[in-house]
């Protein structure tokens, strides 16, 4: 496997690709933002490795520019910042996952593995190319979302919440599977950070439409109403 380490303090980059190569993994490094953006432009990846804070472009913008060009290969991001906006910022970046510094490498490695393991293990209903719910539909492969034929624009967070209770098809999909599946676990299952994003999810799917598709159960989940 293959992952491409971007981090600019000289020691942390060697300790984390110390780290991976002797679990066997190839290791490309660069230092700042630049030289990110060439390896991700010419080289595939396994995962890549994200400092928030670089040099010349940080990795916000990185996450950003990458995920027009590609949208299946993960990336975890780095940072001291634990904010949970900080946060929200990574992932509508187009992160997948979120370290806060000083981590455990052993919780690095855990977390590159198991973020590698889903992406590879994608069920077959998930690679189709499209998924329709009533007048919604969801294009995956160029991760484009139509109601009633008009295109909704949606943040990548919320594209994945919305492609999530599509596949439910009606079925109640809890919170914690929510952040398990879309957060990989990083975040605190009492967070309201899955609130806040069914909120902006109704405000462009449900409210322009007059429709109240989605809905919420107290204390167990949410779900598409279909009827």
């Amino acid at each position: 496997m293959k992952i491409l380490l971007v981090e600019d303090d000289a020691t942390m980059n060697q300790n984390i690709k110390d780290a991976f190569l002797m679990e066997g993994f190839t290791v490309e490094v660069a230092y700042d933002g630049n030289i990110a953006e060439k390896f991700l432009r010419k080289e595939s990846f396994d995962c890549v490795i994200l400092d928030v804070n670089l040099p010349l472009k940080n990795g916000y913008e990185i996450a950003k520019s990458f995920r027009q060009i590609n949208t299946s290969t993960p990336v975890i991001m780095l940072t001291a910042f634990d904010e949970l906006e900080d946060k929200v910022q990574g992932y509508d970046s187009g992160a997948d996952d979120y370290l806060t510094k000083p981590f455990y490498m052993k919780e690095l490695l855990m977390r590159v593995k198991s973020l590698i393991n889903r992406s590879q293990g994608a069920v077959s209903q998930e690679l189709k190319e499209s998924v329709e719910v009533l007048d919604i539909v969801i294009n995956q492969k160029s991760k484009t979302v139509k109601r009633s034929d008009l295109e909704i624009i949606l943040t990548p967070r919320e594209y994945q919440i919305l492609l999530k209770l599509a596949l439910a098809k009606g079925a109640m999909v809890s919170k914690k599977e929510l952040i398990r599946e879309i957060w990989g676990g990083s975040f605190d299952a009492n967070t309201n950070t899955i609130e806040v994003y069914i909120n902006f999810l109704r405000k462009k799917i449900d409210k322009p439409f007059g429709s109240n598709l989605i809905k919420t159960k107290i204390g167990y989940g949410y779900f598409l109403d279909l009827e």
